[in-house]
Order: structure tokens, then sequence, then C-alpha cells
């Protein structure tokens, strides 16, 4: 099945994302976004799509703003599609941002259909609290009760022991701190299971320490974490620590696409 990453002047996570996706099973296509601007009908062949990390035309009115209104004025339609015949896609980091502004997330409300024009954006990723960029590895709670199918059965496939150094994911971002626009969106993010990822502490001030959302269906998933950059266990920054019940099995950023390209 083909999966199609989206890429544009500086993006830097591309590569790694179609990798993750073709180890998962499934067949990457890159594509700049002006190419699918010209021929958006290309994204309905996609059964999954990638919105990978880096610095989107350098983020220079903001982190992933120029890329988001490039896809909302030139794709909506296509990507509107896509998720209503529930392809599942992913958008890590600077992807993560970009989907927030398109409006995939947190997306239309349980049982509501994806809307006709551009919807308004009900969350975003602030600077980071204390201003500074992050750069390191932090533990994840998976949330047991999300929808997301991306996460699914992360947690369970480790015992409690090891799920410290298992769920582990590295970041890189100065504009990740999860915020919804109003106590009552992120009350429903809770109460629908689309609150999927949190962090294990208190790494950017993120309302809730959200790490990642996914829409109400389950299959359309950002996160400020970088999955794409934990497939091998030998990325882990103490990986020849750990024990064979812990690296006998896949790392948990391999286990995502493993998970999308199953549901796909």
């Amino acid at each position: 099945m083909i999966a199609i990453v989206i890429r544009s002047a500086g993006t830097n996570c591309d590569v790694e994302m179609c990798r993750a996706f073709e180890m998962a099973g499934a067949r990457a296509r890159l594509f700049h976004v002006e190419a699918l601007a010209r021929e958006p009908s290309l994204l309905d062949e996609a059964r999954l799509v990638g919105f990978p990390g880096g610095f989107s035309y350098g983020d220079d009115v903001g982190s992933g703003r120029i890329l988001a209104m490039r896809l909302r004025e030139s794709l909506w339609p296509a990507l509107r599609r896509a998720a209503e015949r529930g392809v599942p896609m992913i958008g890590a980091c600077n992807g993560f941002q970009v989907m927030a502004q398109v409006g995939l997330l947190p997306g239309p409300g349980v049982g509501e259909p994806w809307p006709a024009a551009r919807p308004g954006q009900s969350v975003a990723l602030a600077e980071n609290g204390g201003a500074r960029f992050l750069d390191r590895w932090v533990g994840m709670r998976v949330e047991l009760d999300s929808v997301c199918v991306w996460t699914k059965g992360l947690a369970d496939a480790f015992d409690p022991a090891d799920r410290e150094d298992s769920l582990m994911l590295p970041i890189a971002h100065g504009e990740g701190r999860f915020t919804a626009d109003s106590p009552s969106t992120l009350a429903d993010l809770e109460r629908t299971g689309r609150v999927a990822l949190r962090y294990t502490e208190d790494v950017n001030g993120s309302q809730g320490s959200v790490a990642g959302i996914c829409d109400a269906t389950g299959r359309i998933f950002g996160l400020m974490p970088h999955p794409e950059r934990f497939l091998e266990w030998t990325r882990h920054p103490y990986w020849t620590r750990l024990g064979t019940s812990v690296t006998g099995k896949d790392p948990c950023g391999l286990m995502m696409f493993r998970n999308a390209v199953a549901a796909a």
C-alpha cells in the first residue's frame, strides 16, 4: 500500500518517515507540497499520509504556518477525502504543528462529518515554557483509553518494570507547548479519548502534559516527539544497558507505524 509523505523547503525528517513506513510494510512515496498542489488527485492513491518534522519554510512566521496555509489553500479537498475514507495520517513535530493549523486535528466531533470548508483552529503548539529549544529523549505515557490506532497496545507490549525505558521518544522543538483554545476543548479531547500520549514529566508546559492527540476516529495522529527517529534500539540513549525483555520487541516508534499499516 502507498504511504505519501509530504515535504517542503526546510523539512528534515522526510527520509526517516519514509523509512518508517517502508519498515512497517508500506511503499513510501515522497512528494513536495507544490507537486501535490499541481495534482491533488495524487493523494487519492494514498492509503497512509505522513507530515514529517523539520523547519518547513524556516518557520519564518511561526512553526509550520506557511506549509499549513499552502495545504489549506490547495489541498484541503484532497485531505478531506482522505480523512473521509479513513486514511491513517501522522504528523510528527513540525508535522503536528501543520496538522493543527490545517484543521486535521483535533478534527470534527464524534460522529460528525468532515466540513467542506476549511475548519478553524482549536489547538496550537505554542512556544515552550521557558522559551528554550529542547532536544532530548523524554518518557511517554500511553493513554490506555485512547481511540488512537497508532498507539494501540504500546503500553501492554512491555512489562510495567520496563516501560520507563521502553516508552521513550526524542523531542527537538522550540514551539511544542500544547494549548487548547478553551478548557471545554481540552475536556472534550479527554472525554472522547483523543488524548493519545502524555509526557511523564513537565517537558514544555503543555496543558495536561499532552504530547500527542488524534481525531475522533483514532486514525489521524499528531505528536511532538519523533517516532520515526526510533526504529531501532541502537538509537535509544542507553540501549546497551537494556535487557532482552525490552530489545526483543520492536521499539515503540516502529510499533506506531506497524499499527497504522495494519489499520490501513
